[in-house]
C-alpha cells in the first residue's frame, strides 16, 4: 500500500471514529428532543418509535402544570448572582495568592482548595442549620451562599493559576510609570485574564445551574430551581416523560446560548499558557 493510501486509509478510519464520539454524545440530547415532541403514549412505546406525529403541547402545559417559568427565574438568578460573586472575589484571592508571598500562603492556598474537594453532602446539615437559623430557607439568598462557599474556592484556584502565567515585569513596569498596585491589577491582569475569567464563570455558572442537592434540601416552593422542579413530573400516577423532556430541553438552552457567547474566550482560557 502507497503511502497516499495509506493517508487515505487513515483519515477514513479516523473520521469514523469522530463520528462514534460524536454520535455517543449526542445522542442522549437529540432522544430527549424527540421524547419532548411525542405524545405520552409514543413516549412509553417499546420499542422507541422513530416515525411519528410531533406536538408541541408539551411544551405549553408545563408552564400550567407547574409554575416552570418561576422556576427558571429562580435558576438564573442564583446561577448568575452566585457566578458573579465567586469571580469578584475569587479575583482578588487569587492575585494575592499569586503575587504576594507571606508565611504558609501555599499552605491557605492548599486549604482553599480542599473546601471544594469537600464531598457536597458532608456539609448539607450544617449548612441547613445555619440556614434555618438565619430564616433564610426557601430563598434565593440561602442558595447564592450555598453556591459561593463551593464555587469560591474553585474560582481562587483557578484565577491564581492564570495570574501566575503573567510576567510580574508586566505590572511592575506599570507600576514605575506611576500606576498603584490595585491599577496595576485593575487595568494590568484582569484584561489579561479575561480568557480566564471566561472559562472560570462557566463552570461556576454551570455548577450553580446543574446542582441539585442543596436546591432540594434548602428551598420548598418559592426558590425551587430547575433541577428540582423537574422531579414534580414524577406524579403517582406516573412518569410525564414527555413533559419532564419538555422541561429538560428549555433547562439546556440558557446554558447553550451562555457557552456560545464565551466559547472563544473559553477556548483561549483552557489553554493560556500552554504555549510560550
Amino acid at each position: 500500500m502507497t503511502r497516499k493510501n495509506q493517508a487515505v486509509v487513515q483519515k477514513v478510519i479516523f473520521g469514523f471514529l469522530i463520528a462514534i464520539v460524536f454520535i455517543w454524545i449526542f445522542f442522549p440530547s437529540v432522544m430527549l428532543f424527540l421524547t419532548s415532541i411525542k405524545t405520552n403514549v409514543d413516549a412509553l412505546r417499546y420499542p422507541p418509535v422513530w416515525i411519528f406525529r410531533p406536538v408541541l403541547t408539551n411544551y405549553k402545559e408545563i408552564f400550567g402544570l407547574v409554575p416552570f417559568g418561576n422556576y427558571l427565574a429562580n435558576s438564573l438568578f442564583v446561577a448568575a448572582v452566585s457566578t458573579a460573586i465567586a469571580l469578584s472575589v475569587g479575583s482578588f484571592a487569587a492575585y494575592g495568592l499569586a503575587r504576594f508571598r507571606f508565611k504558609r500562603s501555599k499552605d491557605i492556598a492548599f486549604w482553599i482548595l480542599s473546601i471544594r474537594m469537600t464531598p457536597p453532602i458532608a456539609a448539607a446539615i450544617p449548612i441547613f442549620i445555619i440556614m434555618r437559623t438565619l430564616r433564610l430557607l426557601d430563598t434565593r439568598t440561602a442558595l447564592v451562599l450555598a453556591y459561593c462557599t463551593f464555587n469560591i474556592p474553585f474560582a481562587v484556584w483557578l484565577l491564581r493559576g492564570f495570574f501566575q502565567e503573567i510576567p510580574k515585569e508586566i505590572e511592575e513596569s506599570a507600576m514605575v510609570d506611576g500606576c498603584s498596585p490595585l491599577g496595576a491589577f485593575w487595568y494590568i491582569a484582569l484584561p489579561l485574564i479575561a480568557p480566564g475569567i471566561a472559562a472560570t464563570g462557566i463552570f461556576t455558572f454551570i455548577f450553580s445551574w446543574n446542582e441539585f442537592l442543596f436546591a432540594l434540601i434548602l428551598t420548598g416552593t418559592r426558590a425551587q430551581t430547575v433541577p428540582v422542579s423537574l422531579t414534580g413530573f414524577v406524579r403517582e400516577t406516573g412518569i410525564m416523560w414527555s413533559h419532564m423532556a419538555a422541561a429538560g430541553v428549555l433547562a439546556m438552552v440558557p446554558m447553550i446560548i451562555f457557552t456560545s457567547l464565551v466559547q472563544k474566550n473559553l477556548v483561549k482560557g483552557l489553554t493560556m499558557g500552554a504555549i510560550k
